[in-house]
């Protein structure tokens, strides 16, 4: 998102308040909370500041006996489900003394009305300290990525079958919940501007950018801020439902994006995975859901060898990320004298894995190495993962559709597709499931863009609806993804109409993706047709604008629209009609940060990397 290492410093000071308040108490945070905390720090922070526990904020939550305070960290404003776990701790009546670090109250009575609030819960002589935190809670995965947990579900909506253009769109026309969640994303980016000294010029592309970069501009503290900062900086939003495509495809070859899509989710988080630690130990099961042990993890803060391995895993080729992860290994080893023998050529994981062993019986050894071996784990286990092998036939599939949609019309692709749909009994491991007919379905509507409607293509999606649903009723117990859409959570209750209904509701969304572009005169298409010489390929929406943005003929961009933030840039639009006035430009300042609204992909990321440091080396980006 910013310069790399003034967002780690900013991640870590967002904390102390927490830890400043931390010595005999008891911590109990929401999730999106513990999710930054992870990335940038570790529990180990406030335990290592005094605190007696570190758990999860809820109703329940038991306070140890001789805590002296309890210290509620919470990722926004005192609100929703939030507000109703802390009001559940405090009129249990054990506590009497609480401090509360929260996000500032852009439209309340700030810290003295929260306090009040607070002791009321508590009852009398009950004692409370809000703290309104500064910096947001950011997760820094890496050094050109910060993400903001607490937003993770804002996804800008789909255009519908009205297809509003993006002009229309105002943040009053918009859904209650989403509108809340766009001015907490208005509040945390200018206080985030704020702690970086920014001065930012605001640019968007597509509906919901739009609303959020006018708020933006307009935010009274941000228009306060924006007088007296000096550090200049370009900021992109782009809606991430134009480009779908580029979150459901299979990209290019990265460790890192491979590791976060096969391995299970670590429990309460959205940016982090489970890794098995079994091999570590002298336990012996087969059993992948055994809970004896507690399962590693990629984030490792604390230890540097560790976090250049991920960065390695995030930047290099997955060749090259998995030869870096056997050095690191191999030197370990050599350090704490392990008999490691050195082999050269192709790493497989057996290899990696042999290498582990030499630690397991070392504990010294596994404490002063433990982050690195997590990584190395969470590679081994994934290049052995079925998964993974799954993955390429998904790209070969990928770039044959793209190949096939130069050539054909939508009905003729879908056609191609059907007789691959198989329920379950007739699948074998190589066969997609429902849900991976789902991921290619939204990456085809969104690459293949603006759809000639017709009879021909209303008879070939009612086909495919109807394998969809025989595919998912046939199931013996939904996923978690199927139990979602249906609304069924065991195939008892699944049945051929509720089916019907999810898979019509599917599909009127697919057109709704296809729709997305079609305001835009620059970013119509993500899609290149190929020619004699060259095959068709995916034209990634970030990419395009990139590009645009480090185009050193600086033409007025089409589609990346300048949000005006006060009366002397409509003056200058205005005088523009007469006279010679440049626009402001994204290329302008020595600082771009892109926000995609609704998420970014790992090979997203490293390729606006590469991208800014081949047209424009003097730029700092990030996202």
């Amino acid at each position: 998102m910013a310069a790399p290492e003034a967002l780690r410093q900013l991640s870590r000071r967002a904390w102390e308040p927490a830890l400043a308040r931390a010595r005999r108490a008891a911590v109990l945070m929401d999730a999106p909370s513990a999710e930054a905390l992870h990335w940038a720090g570790g529990a180990g922070e406030l335990l290592a500041a005094g605190a007696l526990a570190v758990s999860a904020l809820s109703a329940e939550a038991a306070v140890p006996a001789g805590a002296a305070r309890v210290v509620f960290v919470v990722s926004g404003t005192l609100r929703g489900g939030a507000a109703a776990a802390v009001r559940g701790v405090l009129e249990r009546g054990a506590v009497r003394h609480c401090a509360l670090v929260c996000g500032d109250e852009a439209d309340g009575g700030g810290a003295a009305d929260l306090e009040e609030t607070l002791r009321r819960w508590m009852g009398e002589g009950g004692r409370a300290e809000v703290v309104l935190r500064g910096p947001p809670l950011l997760a820094p995965i890496s050094a050109e990525l910060c993400l903001l947990p607490a937003l993770a579900a804002l996804l800008p909506p789909l255009p519908g079958p009205g297809g509003t253009g993006p002009a229309e769109v105002g943040l009053g026309a918009l859904p209650a919940e989403l509108r809340a969640a766009v001015r907490v994303l208005v509040g945390e980016l200018d206080s985030l501007f704020t702690a970086l000294g920014l001065r930012e010029e605001s640019f968007a592309v597509g509906a919901l950018s739009r609303v959020v970069a006018a708020e933006l501009a307009s935010y009274a503290s941000a228009r306060n801020r924006r007088r007296t900062a000096t550090n200049k900086a370009s900021v992109i939003f782009v809606d991430r439902t134009l480009d779908l495509a580029g979150a459901v495809g299979h990209h290019g070859d990265n460790l890192a994006e491979k590791i976060l899509s096969v391995l299970p989710k670590l429990p309460g988080h959205k940016t982090d995975v489970m890794v098995n630690m079994v091999e570590l130990t002298a336990l012996q099961t087969t059993d992948e859901t055994c809970g004896i042990i507690a399962p590693g993890c990629l984030a490792q803060p604390n230890e540097p060898a560790a976090k250049a391995l991920w960065e390695s895993f995030m930047n290099l080729k997955q060749k090259e990320a998995v030869m870096e992860a056997r050095r690191h290994l191999v030197e370990a080893a050599s350090r704490e004298n392990l008999p490691i023998k050195m082999s050269m050529g192709r790493v497989t994981p057996e290899q990696l894995s042999s290498y582990i062993q030499l630690f397991r019986n070392n504990l010294k050894a596994l404490e002063n190495h433990c982050g690195l071996l997590q990584l190395v784990l969470a590679t081994v286990q994934t290049l052995k993962h079925p998964q993974t092998s799954k993955w390429d036939n998904f790209l070969a599939f990928e770039r044959l559709l793209l190949q096939t949609i130069g050539e054909s019309e939508m009905p003729s692709v879908l056609n191609q597709l059907l007789p691959m749909i198989k329920s379950y009994n007739e699948r074998t491991k190589d066969d997609y499931a429902c849900e991976d007919f789902l991921i290619l379905l939204v990456y085809i509507y969104s690459v293949v863009g603006e759809i000639k409607c017709g009879k021909e293509l209303d008879t070939a999606e009612e086909e495919v609806k109807r394998a969809l649903v025989k595919a998912i009723c046939d199931e013996p117990e939904p996923s978690p993804l199927l139990q979602k859409i249906t609304g069924c959570d065991s195939s008892l209750n699944l049945t051929s109409q509720k089916a019907t209904d999810a898979v019509d509701g599917i599909f009127r969304s697919l057109r709704d993706i296809a729709r997305v572009r079609m305001h835009m005169k620059q970013f119509h298409s993500i899609h290149n047709p190929g020619s004699n010489t060259h095959q068709a390929s995916y034209k990634p929406l970030l990419k395009q604008v990139v590009e645009e943005v480090c185009n050193p003929d600086r033409p007025d961009p089409v589609d990346i629209e300048h949000i005006s933030s006060g009366l002397t840039d409509l003056l200058k639009t205005g005088f523009s009609m007469f006279m010679k006035v440049n626009r402001p430009h994204p290329g302008d300042h020595p600082l771009l940060i892109i926000f995609m609204v609704g998420g970014v992909s790992i090979s997203e990321v490293k390729m606006v990397k590469d991208l800014v440091a081949t047209r424009k080396p003097g730029t700092q980006g990030g996202l």
